[in-house]
């Protein structure tokens, strides 16, 4: 439980504190919303994170912001080609699972039902606050295969959440790809939080990435924690399916 809730007060501070070209309107309300420890109590709100950040989510456009698409600029092809190919080259030793936990990355959810398991490195988690190095990310994304075995299929990386469109999108062009936040949680009291994690009302959950609740109103009234935000900007690059990197398992 401990390394859970540690992994996602790093995640909160790492994507809050440095980042160039903020968003209007942050500053010291936001570092006291994203960096409370205790907005994550258990292990069930870490699962809960870590299904979120694998797409398992129902209510998307109610729990979900993504930036906006962009007509494609020119130099913006050859810009994410270079990325893809920086991945290829300096990430592929990693496709050995061993290799990357010797490397620092940790599952700090290893329990956890989400068919894509998050390798975390800590230190880059921290050093992606003021910009995005492709042979850098802050998490290794692992697939289970039928015999067990974890694959490598990509890498995410993150940004603070008042980053700008403009500096996201110098950082991966937004014709590209679309960086993605977690928006507008109810989690359950924290006296009573393993409980009721579990609860529903017709039919759906009543907390968490999967309920209908998204207001502060209607989480207040089931008697739940309301948080507008969690992490920050969070793009999935699947440099290494099968499939097309930019659009692979996407949320």
């Amino acid at each position: 439980m401990r390394r859970i809730v540690f992994l996602l007060y790093v995640l909160v501070t790492a994507c809050h504190r440095g980042a160039g070209g903020a968003r209007a309107g942050g500053g010291a309300a936001d570092d006291q919303e994203m960096t409370a420890p205790e907005q994550h109590p258990d292990e069930h709100a870490g699962v809960a994170a870590e299904q979120a950040m694998a797409g398992m989510v129902s209510n998307e456009d109610l729990h979900m912001r993504l930036t906006p698409e962009r007509p494609r600029a020119p130099g913006d092809s050859a810009r994410a080609a270079d990325v893809l190919a920086v991945m290829r080259r300096e990430l592929a030793k990693y496709r050995d699972v061993r290799v990357a936990q010797a490397d620092g990355f940790r599952n700090f959810i290893p329990a956890g039902a989400a068919p894509v398991q998050h390798f975390t490195k800590l230190l880059w988690a921290f050093q992606a606050r003021s910009g995005l190095d492709p042979a850098r990310p802050t998490s290794l994304l692992y697939e289970r295969a039928a015999d067990g075995a974890l694959k490598l299929v990509g890498a995410m990386f993150t940004a603070p959440p008042q980053t700008s469109d403009t500096e996201l999108d110098a950082r991966l062009p937004l014709s590209v790809v679309r960086w993605h936040q977690h928006i507008n949680w109810c989690l359950p009291p924290l006296a009573d939080a393993r409980r009721r994690w579990a609860e529903t009302k017709d039919g759906q959950p009543v907390f968490g990435p999967r309920s209908p609740i998204a207001t502060e109103e209607a989480c207040a009234a089931v008697g739940g924690r309301f948080r507008p935000r969690l992490f920050g900007w969070m793009v999935h690059v699947m440099a290494f399916s099968d499939g097309d990197p930019w659009n692979a398992h996407q949320h």
